[in-house]
């Protein structure tokens, strides 16, 4: 299928870019290139109707934001990025789709190129519910896996606020079982990571450290 003129031009500007984060959200730093792939962007966007549309959970994305799935792929260039970032992304994919996201991680990298992510820690959620011991234990191991509904929502808002934040996990990963995963992407030198500890100045841009404590970092390199 034929890209339109748009299309192209867009490509072509993401061409040089070396730092690239997917599932942004609203951090938008200008050196990196940012993608998400919330339905609330296009929405956001569409001509006079886009400033009525919802917010989503958290806000307006900014304009240098780009809609774009790492499941069904980025528009750059293979091997066209030195440094790929994603902050509590993978978790809302099912396992099948992370292993075409990470399919496609690997063949945007330079060789040699890094990629840094973070993801809820399944391990230490399953420590602190087995610990618990308390007649409260399921239910706050599943509201802070979300991995179930406490409530459905049943009128079309509600349906609609929803799907646009995208915010329930359909898989989980401690760190044995991404490691795993990342290795048969083709990664390698594959290690648990804390916050800002990659030496890596660019990466100070997008790592928040909120979204990394007491969760799962891991950098590896292609």
């Amino acid at each position: 299928m034929s890209m339109s003129n748009a299309e192209v031009k867009d490509m072509l500007s993401t061409a040089s870019a070396r730092f690239t984060q997917f599932g942004c959200g609203l951090c938008a730093p200008e050196r990196w290139l940012n993608f998400d792939a919330s339905p609330a962007i296009r929405l956001q966007r569409l001509p006079i109707i886009g400033n009525l549309m919802p917010s989503g959970q958290f806000g307006r994305f900014p304009e240098n934001v780009k809609y774009g799935n790492i499941v069904d792929g980025l528009p750059i260039p293979d091997e066209s990025i030195e440094f790929l970032y994603c902050s509590h992304v993978l978790e809302h994919i099912s396992l099948e789709e992370l292993r075409s996201a990470l399919a496609n991680c690997y063949r945007y990298l330079q060789p040699g190129g890094i990629f840094r992510l973070v993801v809820p820690d399944l391990a230490t959620m399953a420590k602190a519910y087995i610990e618990a011991n308390t007649s409260e234990a399921a239910h706050e191991f599943m509201r802070i896996t979300l991995l179930g509904k406490e409530q459905r929502q049943r009128d079309f808002m509600s349906f609609i606020k929803e799907w646009l934040a995208n915010s329930h996990h359909l898989w989980m990963y401690d760190y044995n079982s991404l490691s795993t995963e990342l290795s048969q992407a083709g990664f390698t030198n594959i290690r648990r990571a804390e916050f800002s500890d990659s030496g890596i100045e660019v990466f100070n841009d997008v790592e928040n450290l909120e979204r990394w404590q007491s969760e799962l970092g891991i950098q590896c390199q292609k």
